[in-house]
């Protein structure tokens, strides 16, 4: 339960209404009722707004409505995530070590720590202060795990590996698994043996069963703030700079460096040893063959920017008819030709 006053006080929000309203939830605008607040953060929604039973809205404007409070700001949808966080997300308190945890003698495991049954700590792991580590975690030897962290079932970190504070890692994920690095042999190939390690600044998210690999020598980087989805595969000695968000089951090949605050759409791929610059956007399944630069939005597969993409995906349809209007032209051009010759 909040009033409107403590939510704006949370959001940064304008009040247009009674700042004594108690909020008791959070729902969509077709579900909202009485005691509820809804967002606006799409415009082709507006019109929702007028038969719902909400008793508040989060908007960026006050609308017609005069009946409901309105809680005014320049982003609703980061006010929304904001308010969801405050009313809806669960706050965990400290469980402490499970007696079915395996943890070390060596492991250091600062206070309001949660290790859940059936988690391995191994030798040397530190784990920083109030973070939880989940059923069926593993942590090999020598991980440094920061504050705050949430290590969900099943996840994996291998030696070396370090976590910053605020790191979360879905069901699943894999961090500091070998990179793909093998050298020909004849028909045979050599594993070559992957001695770096993995560094997750602040703040990032590791989807479920996503995999980040170990560098062969030296680091595989996760920047400070970056989000990545399900399913993503980053290579060894790869570089992900800060606040760039990946959706699932992208993939970037060894020891790329991509570049502040890129978005990467579903299905990605980049391609080994390249650079891409700062703020560039890529279209779900482009493909990066190049270094491409950044401030820009490029799509498909070797990716070029998105407006030329689109023309030329317009034109695609058309070009069986196109073809066979190539051909006909090709063979009037050949016939006049053969005429002119007569002459």
């Amino acid at each position: 339960m909040a009033t409107i006053a403590e939510l704006a006080q949370l959001t940064g929000a304008d009040i247009v209404g009674d700042p004594e309203l108690e909020i008791h939830a959070l729902a969509p605008l077709d579900k909202a009722g009485q005691g509820e607040i809804s967002f606006l953060a799409n415009k082709r929604y507006a019109k929702a707004v007028h038969d719902s039973a909400m008793a508040a809205l989060i908007t960026d404007r006050a609308l017609e409505r005069s009946d409901i409070t309105y809680l005014v700001c320049p982003n609703p949808y980061l006010a929304f995530a904001k308010v969801l966080t405050y009313l809806h997300a669960p706050k965990a308190e400290p469980g402490g070590v499970s007696p079915q945890a395996v943890v070390s003698d060596s492991a250091v495991i600062e206070k309001d720590v949660t290790i859940a049954p059936g988690a391995v700590i191994g030798e040397r792991v530190h784990i920083g202060s109030g973070s939880i580590i989940h059923a069926n975690v593993v942590l090999y030897s020598d991980v440094k795990i920061g504050s705050e962290c949430i290590l969900h079932a099943g996840a994996l970190v291998r030696e070396d590996s370090i976590l910053g504070d605020r790191v979360i890692l879905q069901p699943g994920a894999v961090i500091g698994s070998d990179g793909f690095g093998f050298a020909p042999d004849g028909e045979e190939y050599y594993k070559i043996p992957q001695i770096g390690h993995v560094v997750l600044e602040d703040d990032v998210e590791i989807g479920a069963n996503t995999c980040v690999d170990r560098g062969t020598m030296g680091q595989t980087v996760v920047g400070h703030g970056c989000k990545l989805d399900n399913l993503v595969q980053i290579g060894h000695n790869v570089t992900v700079g800060a606040n760039t968000v990946m959706a699932a089951q992208g993939g970037i090949a060894g020891s790329s460096k991509i570049g502040r605050h890129c978005t990467f759409g579903g299905q990605v791929a980049v391609a080994g040893h390249l650079k891409t610059g700062d703020n560039l956007m890529v279209g779900p399944r482009g493909g990066l063959a190049n270094n491409t630069k950044g401030d820009q939005v490029v799509s498909g597969a070797p990716a070029f920017p998105h407006r030329e993409w689109l023309k030329a995906s317009m034109a695609f349809p058309h070009l069986p008819r196109m073809r066979r209007e190539i051909t006909k032209l090709r063979q009037k051009i050949e016939q006049l030709e053969a005429e002119l010759m007569k002459e």
